[in-house]
């Protein structure tokens, strides 16, 4: 390991403090790094159209199948078709900024865990006549992960967007019950299952005033990873 260069802990805990410059730089280079997902996402699905489906076959989950069950990771880069691709990317990009702008270790685990949880949950629960793909799990991850954080953290910051990603998703809840319709709801309610135990066991806990050096004149949002 490297010792960090002085005051560099204070600037990681600026990009999580609310209206300072390097907080609207995370989330700015969060929304960047998000919207650049798509078109990557667009890139598979024009190779899934080209290759006749082959894609979906081969990074779906089919359930209760020991041939797909490598898809609890990697179907979510694979969309049925583009509708259901622009019908993930809002949510997709918003949600995501938010989880991202709180740190890309932070991102990286949570989403990965998310997958797992939301992917295991259809390969178990999912009747074996059906091939699911799509980022909806992870989405609805990043959903019940925001919701969560914003009170296990008690960052005023995160409550406002739990506020606001309440507003904006909350109807999105119904999605969590089964449904007639081809719709993964299994994915959608293990996801968010996910997402909201992310949030406790990745939560950011306020950092302890150190024994030595001038005492903090208030206190400071510990660093984001």
């Amino acid at each position: 390991m490297t010792a960090l260069e002085p005051g560099a802990d204070r600037v990681d805990a600026d990009a999580g403090r609310f209206g300072t410059v390097a907080f609207y730089a995370a989330l700015g280079r969060a929304f960047v790094v998000m919207c650049a997902v798509i078109p990557v996402l667009a890139m598979i699905e024009l190779l899934d159209r080209a290759t006749g489906g082959q894609l979906d076959k081969l990074f779906g989950i089919r359930p209760q199948a020991i041939s797909g069950i490598d898809g609890i990771i990697l179907a979510p880069l694979v969309h049925a078709d583009f509708n259901h691709l622009v019908a993930n990317a809002a949510p997709m990009v918003l949600l995501g900024t938010f989880v991202l702008a709180a740190g890309t270790r932070r991102f990286l685990l949570a989403t990965v865990f998310i997958a797992v949880v939301s992917g295991l949950g259809v390969w178990f629960t999912t009747p074996s006549n059906y091939l699911v793909v799509g980022a909806s799990g992870v989405i609805f991850g990043w959903l019940g992960l925001l919701l969560v954080r914003g009170i296990v953290e008690h960052s005023l910051w995160n409550l406002g967007v739990t506020l606001v990603v309440g507003l904006l998703y909350g109807w999105q809840m119904f999605a969590l019950l089964p449904t007639e319709r081809q719709v993964s709801w299994q994915g959608h309610l293990f996801g968010f299952i996910g997402g909201a135990v992310a949030a406790v066991l990745l939560r950011q806990r306020r950092a302890r005033a150190q024994s030595s050096g001038a005492p903090e004149p208030s206190p400071v949002t510990p660093a984001e990873s």
